[in-house]
């Protein structure tokens, strides 16, 4: 049976690798923990230079990029909405939350939020490669959580069949 730990890493693409190390560490205080560049791809013999980078996410969470210049201008799915696709990161409560929504505007980030998801709250905000960050922070009651995961597999059985949202969970919403 296989027994996933952690995420290793989660790896996106950026248009500047030290760009990007600068903006992670001047705006949300991560690390650049390790860099890797060949000028062939190891797992396909491809040859395409990079450079990786691995910026710690705490908790021995990682994310990193990929600069590739060799490729052609970097892009997003332009049949998936901005909305869908980002990257979460956790912070320890609300008051963490507001205090990071603060310290971000300040340096001149344009942040929507705190958005009331019923169990948690979030921010969201782009970095510099147009990748769409989200930092959450978590008020569920083990109850909650209980509940959500209950009715989980019946409202994905649900959505499969009738492609409507399911209401077991409806109550997320009701108070915000």
């Amino acid at each position: 049976m296989i027994n996933i730990q952690r995420f290793h890493h989660v790896a996106y693409r950026c248009k500047d690798a030290k760009e990007t190390v600068d903006w992670y560490k001047e705006m949300l205080n991560m690390e650049l923990t390790v860099a890797i560049a060949e000028n062939e791809v190891p797992s396909t013999k491809e040859p395409d230079p990079y450079m990786h980078i691995f910026l710690d996410a705490g908790m021995g969470n990682v994310l990193a990029f990929f600069e590739i210049p060799n490729s052609p201008d970097m892009g997003r799915d332009e049949n998936t909405p901005k909305w869908v696709q980002h990257i979460a990161l956790e912070v320890e409560n609300i008051d963490a939350l507001v205090n990071a929504k603060e310290e971000l505007v300040s340096k001149g980030v344009d942040v929507l939020g705190p958005v009331n998801h019923g169990v948690f709250k979030s921010i969201y905000f782009f970095d510099p490669n147009g990748h769409r960050l989200e930092i959450a922070a978590n008020y569920g009651t083990p109850e909650q959580m209980a509940e959500l995961k209950r009715v989980a597999p019946l409202m994905v059985e649900e959505w499969a069949e009738t492609k409507v949202a399911p209401t077991h969970a409806a109550w997320l919403h009701e108070n915000n």
